[in-house]
C-alpha cells in the first residue's frame, strides 16, 4: 500500500511539472504567458496593497499636521479674542470713570458750596462698619467731620485724624452714623441713621402724627453742623405706626455706596463765607 501511495505521489507531482513547463510556453497574448501574466497579477496587487497603505499613512500624517497647524492657529485666535476683550473691557471702565467724573464736575457747578474732588483708594470689609478711604488729606485741607457727598447725594464724613494724603469717610448708611433730616414733602424733622445691615437707613424722632409716606425723599436739614441743608439721602420705602410717640420708617438711600469711585469733599459753605459764619 505504502508503494502504492508513492507511486501515486510522485505521478502528481511530475503532472504538476509539466503544467509549469507546457504554461512557461503557453502564450495568452503577443509575449506574454501565463505564468508571468499570474506573477504579474500577484505583484500588481501586492503593489497596490503597499500604495495603499503608504497613502492611508500620508493622508493621516498630513491630517495630523493639520489638525497641529489649526490648534495652533486657534490658540493664537483666543489669544487675540482675550486681549481685545480686556482692551473693551478697559475701554469701558475708562468711559465708566470718565462719565463718573463728568456728573463729579456737574454736581461741583451746580451746588453751591466750595468742595474738593477725591478719589475711593479703600473699602473696609468689615459689615459692621461702613467706611471708605479717600486720597485726599492734611495737606489737601481735609479736616475731621468734613461732608463727603456725590451726584446722587450724601455719602458720609470724614472720621478720625485724616493723615497728609488720605482719609476716611464713614458712610452715612454705618450703623453708628447720623444726620439731621426732613421730608422734603412736607419739611417734616427727624434724624437719619444707619439701620445697622451696613446697607439701608432708618428716619427716627418722627411723630405718629405727621404726615410721612412711602416715596417721599428724605434730604438733609443741616441742624447737624455737618452736612449742608438739602441734599439728597434716600426716599422713604415702608411707614409704620409706632408703639410709643415716633413712626418706624425706612429710607433706601440715594447713593449706590458699592458703585463709587469718586466723591466731592464739602470744603465750605459759600452762603456761610457770604454770611461771615464759616467753620
Amino acid at each position: 500500500m505504502k508503494r502504492r501511495h508513492r507511486t501515486g505521489y510522485l505521478v502528481l507531482g511530475v503532472l504538476v511539472a509539466h503544467l509549469g513547463l507546457i504554461s512557461t510556453q503557453v502564450g495568452t497574448g503577443p509575449g506574454a504567458s501565463v505564468l508571468h501574466v499570474v506573477t504579474f497579477g500577484l505583484l500588481a496587487e501586492a503593489q497596490r496593497m503597499v500604495s495603499s497603505t503608504v497613502a492611508a499613512g500620508r493622508d493621516l500624517w498630513e491630517g495630523y499636521v493639520s489638525l497641529r497647524g489649526l490648534r495652533r492657529e486657534n490658540i493664537a485666535l483666543q489669544e487675540t479674542i482675550a486681549r481685545l476683550e480686556l482692551r473693551v473691557q478697559s475701554q469701558d471702565a475708562l468711559a465708566q470713570q470718565a462719565h463718573s467724573l463728568e456728573r463729579l464736575l456737574e454736581l461741583d457747578r451746580e451746588i453751591e458750596l466750595l468742595t474738593l474732588s477725591a478719589r475711593i483708594i479703600g473699602v473696609d470689609a468689615t459689615p459692621w462698619f461702613r467706611t471708605v478711604t479717600i486720597d485726599r488729606g492734611v495737606r489737601h485741607g481735609v479736616r475731621l467731620d468734613m461732608a463727603v457727598i456725590a451726584p446722587g447725594g450724601v455719602v458720609g464724613r470724614v472720621v478720625g485724624m485724616p493723615g497728609m494724603r488720605a482719609a476716611q469717610v464713614q458712610l452715612i448708611v454705618d450703623r453708628n452714623a447720623a444726620a439731621g433730616g426732613l421730608i422734603e414733602r412736607t419739611r417734616v424733622p427727624g434724624v437719619v441713621v444707619g439701620a445697622g445691615d451696613g446697607a439701608s437707613l432708618r428716619m427716627d424722632y418722627v411723630s405718629n402724627l405727621e404726615d410721612v409716606r412711602v416715596g417721599d425723599v428724605v434730604v438733609t436739614s443741616g441742624t447737624d453742623g455737618i452736612y449742608p441743608h438739602g441734599l439728597a439721602v434716600g426716599t422713604v420705602t415702608a411707614v409704620e405706626r409706632g408703639t410709643d410717640l415716633y413712626k418706624s420708617i425706612s429710607v433706601e438711600p440715594a447713593i449706590e455706596f458699592n458703585r463709587m469711585e469718586h466723591v466731592l469733599i464739602v470744603t465750605n459753605d459759600e452762603r456761610l463765607a457770604a454770611a461771615g459764619e464759616v467753620r
